[in-house]
């Protein structure tokens, strides 16, 4: 069933506040006109013989009249059978009393609200002669406006009513395109969501499965290459991938419960986070690089989780860069709280890189890093900056207001 939007609603009952306004009027209107055509009949002509029959015929098109809203507004056999019993009786009352002709006026409504367009005009027609007919009965002599007035009311009469059922139609339309718009507007809205949420889970992947797995796969193929020669360094290195297979599966156990990082989730906050990522990177390196790990002042206030999420993800993904890229034998990790921002900077002595040549590898497996960190700051409003040169090392800077505002713009450091 379809549900309607409040604003729709509201439109809708409107449109219908309309119509019962209308339908309430012609009621009002009809018994009025009956009440002071049965006054004026017994004003003009008291204790005449077709007394009774006005009387009795009076009461019986009130009767029949009330009937008419329990029966509704559709063509069906039983409300066209009382619409033609209405029409009969006030036409015998007009043919016995002229003065009920005005009755004809809310019957003009009831006969274009239950009718088919064609059949309701025939029937204006048929009860504007007899108006006609009977106002020429009362009148003295000839006289035009007899003629004209009665077509004339009975043709604003149906301008009215006709005007009106185009408004409500007009209106339903209008409910209709809102409906349907609104209907686009939230699939759009899901689309969007869930191609965001894509992406983030593909940067979730990519800084932890993804850099674990190809982390194992080096260490493995280490181990096969030294099984033979080196067994002791093969054993260590099966252990030491070991240890990345531990935190994958911790990872990957968390993004089932709440794709929070799994370190974060230990507790201590992102400064704790931070020193645990650079021991077990050491540990995992095996001392190449050596990551060390230095926090500059403490936040003023709790650092929201998807800040916490998202630095230390960055740390992850350029940590992994360095240690499967850069040839570097140190790298640094560096958080500093201050009171407006908070920078994360992870640099490290590797052989470096021209950022402005830095391309990625569209479609390949690698390639994914930067532009990953770029998105994520960018949700956040922070910016990326990137200073590395062939042969100097790399400092990958990451900032993040602490306060609501637009996103900030790239560097010129930082490419696209």
């Amino acid at each position: 069933m379809e549900q309607r939007t409040p604003s729709a609603r509201g439109a809708g009952w409107a449109a219908d506040a309309d119509t019962r306004g209308l339908a309430l009027l012609m009621h009002a209107a009809f018994f009025l006109l009956l009440g002071a055509s049965l006054s004026r009949f017994l004003l003009r002509h008291p204790g005449e013989a077709r007394t009774p029959w006005i009387i009795g015929l009076s009461v019986a098109l009130a009767a029949l009249y009330v009937i008419g809203p329990v029966l509704g507004s559709r063509p069906t056999p039983r409300s066209l059978l009382w619409l033609g019993a209405l029409v009969a009786v006030w036409m015998v009352l007009v043919v016995l009393a002229p003065s009920f002709a005005w009755c004809a006026v809310p019957l003009f409504y009831t006969g274009l609200r239950i009718l088919p367009p064609r059949a309701s005009l025939a029937l204006v027609a048929l009860l504007t002669l007899f108006v006609v007919a009977a106002q020429l009965r009362l009148a003295d002599g000839f006289d035009p406006n007899l003629i004209l007035a009665p077509p004339a009311v009975a043709a604003v009469a149906t301008a009215v009513f006709v005007h009106t059922q185009r408004q409500a139609a007009r209106q339903d339309e209008l409910i209709g395109d809102l409906l349907r718009t609104r209907r686009e507007l939230a699939a759009t809205e899901r689309r969007e969501g869930t191609l965001a949420e894509r992406q983030r889970l593909s940067m979730e992947i990519h800084d932890t499965l993804a850099q674990g797995l190809s982390s194992q796969q080096m260490l493995l193929q280490a181990a096969d290459r030294t099984w033979d020669t080196d067994p002791a360094t093969a054993r260590r290195h099966i252990r030491t991938a070991t240890g990345i297979a531990e935190r994958n599966l911790a990872e990957a156990r968390r993004f089932v419960h709440d794709l929070a990082p799994a370190d974060l989730a230990e507790g201590g906050g992102l400064d704790a986070a931070l020193h645990a990522l650079a021991a077990r990177e050491t540990a995992q390196a095996q001392g190449r690089p050596t990551v060390r790990c230095h926090v500059e002042g403490a936040p003023h206030a709790a650092l929201p989780d998807r800040v916490q999420s998202a630095l230390l993800r960055i740390a992850q993904g350029a940590l992994a860069n360095v240690t499967e890229h850069a040839d570097a034998t140190e790298a640094a990790l560096t958080l500093t709280h201050l009171d407006d921002r908070i920078v994360l900077d992870i640099a490290d002595n590797g052989h470096g890189f021209a950022p402005a040549a830095h391309t990625g590898a569209p479609g390949g497996v690698r390639g994914h890093g930067l532009p990953a960190m770029r998105a994520r700051l960018r949700q956040l409003g922070g910016s990326l900056t990137i200073e590395s040169a062939p042969g100097e090392g790399t400092v990958v800077t990451a900032a993040v207001p602490l306060t609501d505002g637009p996103p900030a713009a790239l560097t010129p450091q930082d490419p696209t």
